[in-house]
């Protein structure tokens, strides 16, 4: 029987993260023996945005092997991560412990984590290239405002949907800039890795900002601040130069195109 991809998005995406997960925790791109040292993981645009989080509980959605979850941690946060792959939450479990950080870590789909987790947080967080693996941003928002406590904000860095509108090489327009239903691709590297040989299928979607901000809104979340650059804090796509420390943009775009966006948002 052929698997639906849409239907069986988690299991394929599941198991495409498992493989990739192998290659990031030993990758320069994550470099985890400088994080390992002491080094954040977290950018300039994101902290802004939280703060000060001495003190704050916050919950990390799709957390990937945990080295943002743990930087929040080290900075006095008392953090829960929660992600798909079962290998990114062993991953992060060793890093925890290699790092004598304490930080509670589930493995599970974003979905079904009110089946896994009994909690109100200060901060919901989340950010670079996550909601392209889901398929419902009203039930993510619906998941961000349950988790958390009333005033407690959301922060929220991500991949400009005008990026994902281009073909890997940034040569021309290949997908449409609204949501048009799943996107299954055959790949054979990883951002962190362009020379590993993999081969894994992903199932995506493309969500535009009135999509994501609608479904905040609608679930009870007051945007504070919207903002829009023009860079990426990650050297992770095709064609980029560092025109800055840390700080990449497509050559051929050079500044006239956005590459993230962030939100801060506030529960009622």
């Amino acid at each position: 029987m052929a698997i639906n991809p849409e239907e069986n998005y988690k299991e394929i995406n599941k198991a495409s993260w498992n493989k990739r997960t192998e290659i990031h925790y030993h990758s320069e791109f994550y470099d985890n023996k400088s994080f390992i040292k002491g080094k954040s993981s977290l950018n300039s645009i994101e902290l802004e945005l939280l703060g000060n989080v001495s003190g704050k509980s916050i919950l990390h959605l799709q957390c990937h092997f945990g080295q943002d979850t743990i930087s929040l941690a080290r900075l006095g946060a008392n953090c829960t991560g929660i992600d798909i792959s079962n290998i990114a939450i062993e991953k992060a479990h060793e890093l925890s412990k290699i790092t004598n950080t304490e930080v509670e870590f589930i493995c599970c789909d974003l979905y079904d984590l009110p089946n896994h987790l009994n909690k109100k947080y200060d901060i919901v967080f989340s950010s670079y290239g996550t909601i392209g693996w889901l398929p419902d941003i009203d039930n993510w928002a619906k998941i961000i405002s349950q988790f958390l406590k009333p005033k407690g904000n959301f922060v929220f860095a991500e991949f400009h949907p005008f990026v994902w509108m281009l073909d890997d090489d940034f040569t021309h327009i290949k997908y449409r800039y609204f949501n048009d239903g799943p996107i299954v691709e055959n790949e054979v590297n990883t951002y962190a890795e362009r020379s590993a040989e993999l081969d894994m299928q992903s199932v995506c979607w493309n969500h535009s900002l009135s999509e994501v901000i609608n479904a905040l809104i609608l679930n009870g979340l007051e945007i504070q601040s919207f903002s829009e650059f023009d860079y990426s804090p990650y050297d992770c796509f095709a064609k980029t130069e560092e025109f800055e420390p840390g700080k990449f943009r497509i050559k051929p775009f050079k500044n006239k195109i956005p590459m993230v966006y962030a939100i801060l948002a506030a529960k009622k």
